[in-house]
């Protein structure tokens, strides 16, 4: 029993030696332990529903890692059990939409706070990073109450905009500018002065500048706030099911859709897996196609807040 402690003891010294004797080697090997972990953290769950899908309804009580019968025309059941196709446009376009106009909105307010020395500039600033951590559900009510024709001011009634897209992008375009504003002020602030000034002295006009010089320049941040706003609104649920029926044709999102597959007598899980996984491509798309401009754009946003 000694002998095998002191053996214990031994192999552990003469691994702690040779991490010492060769750090560099040794922080390598850490790092590829961390991201191997973190990338099976973040990729089991798209394998499980990958299982969940493919196993029939009657053998999800037995599954295990690998399934054991193949279901593949699951997939061709999510588009025919409900329109899914139809809540995935609805949700893509809602995301668009509200990208585009808190992208645009946001590029004036930060060119402001991050071009522009004014009175007040920081207080404001930090205020508008106040509002990001109010949670959504503190303005149910009130919105609920804005965009249902139930406020009165001053004799005049606020909009309907029930089963509306608007009545969805307004509320998420409100909700998500103060954080985009905070983001963007950080890219635009990086850019020299004097990119801006040889515009101006050529007769651009600021906001001319902001369009021409600011925002190209600013791209990988630009594009970083509008992934980020674009896959919060794509998978959005709470204002979309307080302010539409659910149903695809009164704009529905997709996890509007997820819903319908549960019904009083039965739970299609195998059916609500795979519409996950079709619902994620637009997702994993774009990320795909846009990470260079991601990375970068948090990377350097990163920087300047360090």
């Amino acid at each position: 029993m000694q002998q095998q402690t002191r053996n214990k003891q031994s192999s552990v010294a003469r691994i702690a030696n040779r991490m010492m004797s060769a750090p560099e080697e040794t922080y390598k090997y850490v790092v590829y332990l961390l991201v191997a972990f973190f990338g099976v953290m973040a990729l089991f769950p798209y394998y499980w529903l990958t299982v969940v899908a493919l196993t029939p309804l009657n053998n999800l009580q037995n599954m295990g890692l690998v399934p054991k019968e193949f279901n593949p025309q699951v997939f061709q059941r999510v588009f025919e059990q409900i329109p899914f196709h139809h809540y995935m446009f609805n949700s893509l376009v809602i995301a668009s939409l509200t990208t585009v106009m808190v992208l645009i909105l946001a590029s004036f307010a930060g060119y402001v706070f991050g071009r522009l020395e004014f009175k007040g500039r920081k207080p404001m600033l930090y205020f508008l990073l106040v509002l990001t951590y109010f949670p959504p559900a503190v303005y149910f009510i009130p919105i609920f109450n804005m965009f249902t024709g139930n406020l009165e001011v001053l004799g005049v009634s606020s909009p309907r905009l029930f089963n509306q897209v608007w009545g969805i992008n307004m509320p998420l375009t409100a909700l998500l500018m103060p954080f985009s504003i905070y983001l963007l002020t950080t890219f635009y602030s990086q850019i020299l002065d004097g990119l801006e000034d040889a515009s101006r002295v050529e007769g651009t006009t600021r906001i001319g500048a902001l369009f021409r010089v600011i925002f190209p320049l600013s791209a990988p941040g630009v594009a970083a706030t509008g992934t980020l706003v674009f896959i919060t609104v794509y998978n959005e649920f709470f204002f979309s099911f307080l302010m539409t029926s659910c149903e695809p044709q009164n704009w529905g999102g997709i996890v509007c859709g997820l819903l319908n597959y549960q019904t009083i007598y039965v739970q299609l899980y195998n059916v609500m897996a795979a519409a996950s996984l079709a619902g994620t491509l637009p997702i994993i798309l774009l990320v795909v196609f846009a990470q260079d401009k991601i990375v970068s754009g948090l990377m350097s946003g990163g920087m300047k807040g360090n």
